[in-house]
């Protein structure tokens, strides 16, 4: 049964959390404190960590805690660990870090214990540092409290200080031309809390990056962009991958985390795409937090269809989530194949076949595309009549099965 957490703390605790903020908030360096921070190439960078905390569908109090530590700049997952925590704060807004990062500082701790030698000399939350009503987000109250340097990156722009995500904000945005590009985000105050990043040469969205603990903001945005291979930096990216699988592993399909209700909200309608954008159609995507944080700028992509399944797209492949073969209806195959067409994650007659021999393959039968389907999802999606073909041939050869009904009329 669903637990739900308790409601708003009284205003005793908000106080105490408030007092708390400002005594840690004087001890944040926000200056380079390591000679690797300082080298134009990171030099003697081997390590770099990212925290996360999932949650679980319908229940606010149950999550999963994970902790990874990537080489670099390979970016190779050398430490996973993940655990399920049972939350005791709420969720309030400026108040994330009291109810996540206590198990986020047990993860490190746990760390130091057993493999010190993996510590990350890095760590990327998901969340803001300085960035923040009272200057002293989740990245700043971690990096405190674990003594490590760390970097606040959020997919969403916190309103503080004057900040707006108005049409001038939109405006830089739209005018960031490559991945590195950034602008400063300047409060009302004259201070600089952040930097808005363009983190990969397709992204249509920005990260907001900002100081968490021992590391200057030029240095922090640097390596953001050095670590991100998708939009969303990879210590942070494979932090959420594994702390999602763990709880589909332990608590099975039906537990598999949802929305963050606390922090995001409701899924907009999709929208038309122009063709070669990166936008993806919100209600098909499994996202975390108030982002697109399935969605890596067109090339990887999750797509969550009507029988509750999630399929994940690298490059111009899917195939199932975590090693979940989730049973597919023809009419879900067909479904999927069109949406994927219709948002150019294909756009050849042979990655529209090899979409079709994916969703085949997992639902486990050769027939689950039915060459009416086809026809329609294919044509439909803009196609033309040779690429059609070209389709089809391809799939006859995937698929040389002289019995599929989808495609008998070929034989």
């Amino acid at each position: 049964m669903a637990r739900k957490a308790a409601g708003r703390p009284p205003e005793e605790t908000l106080s105490l959390w408030k007092r708390e903020q400002a005594l840690l908030k004087t001890l944040v360096v926000d200056r380079d404190t390591e000679a690797w921070q300082r080298d134009p190439a990171f030099s003697g960078l081997q390590r770099v960590g990212g925290v996360d905390v999932s949650f679980v569908k319908g229940d606010s109090v149950s999550a999963c805690a994970s902790l990874v530590v990537l080489s670099y700049p390979e970016l190779e997952v050398m430490y996973e660990d993940c655990r399920m925590v049972s939350l005791t704060a709420p969720y309030v807004s400026g108040f994330l870090a009291f109810r996540e990062v206590p198990f986020l500082v047990d993860a490190v701790q746990q760390l130091l214990e057993k493999e010190p030698r993996l510590m990350p000399q890095v760590l990327f939350v998901d969340g803001n540092g300085v960035l923040h009503h009272r200057g002293f987000g989740v990245a700043c109250h971690l990096g405190v409290l674990t003594d490590l340097p760390c970097i606040g990156v959020a997919k969403k722009l916190l309103q503080v200080d004057g900040l707006e995500n108005n049409a001038l904000h939109k405006e830089k945005i739209r005018l960031l031309q490559g991945g590195g590009d950034s602008f400063p985000l300047m409060g009302g105050s004259g201070t600089v809390l952040g930097m808005a990043l363009k983190s990969h040469d397709h992204s249509t969205k920005p990260l907001y990056v900002s100081v968490g603990h021992k590391m200057s903001l030029e240095a922090a945005v640097r390596l953001t962009h050095g670590c991100c291979k998708f939009r969303i930096p990879e210590p942070v990216r494979q932090a959420d991958i594994r702390s999602r699988d763990y709880i589909r592993r332990t608590l099975g399909v039906q537990g598999a985390p949802a929305l963050r209700p606390e922090r995001s909200k409701k899924a907009q309608r999709p929208k038309a795409c122009p063709q070669g954008a990166s936008e993806e159609p919100a209600e098909f995507i499994r996202t975390r937090g108030s982002g697109d944080f399935g969605v890596q700028d067109g090339s990887h992509a999750e797509l969550a269809g009507p029988d509750g399944f999630v399929l994940t797209g690298l490059g111009q492949s899917f195939e199932p989530v975590m090693g979940i073969t989730p049973v597919l209806s023809p009419r879900t195959a067909a479904a999927l194949c069109g949406v994927a067409v219709a948002q150019n994650l294909a756009r050849s007659g042979w990655e529209i076949c090899w979409l079709l021999w994916a969703c085949s393959a997992v639902s486990g039968k050769a027939t689950a595309v039915h060459g009416a389907e086809l026809n329609a999802v294919v044509l439909a999606s803009g196609a033309s009549p040779r690429r059609w073909v070209a389709s089809a041939l391809a799939f006859l050869l995937f698929n040389p099965d002289p019995l599929c009904p989808g495609l008998a009329f070929l034989h």
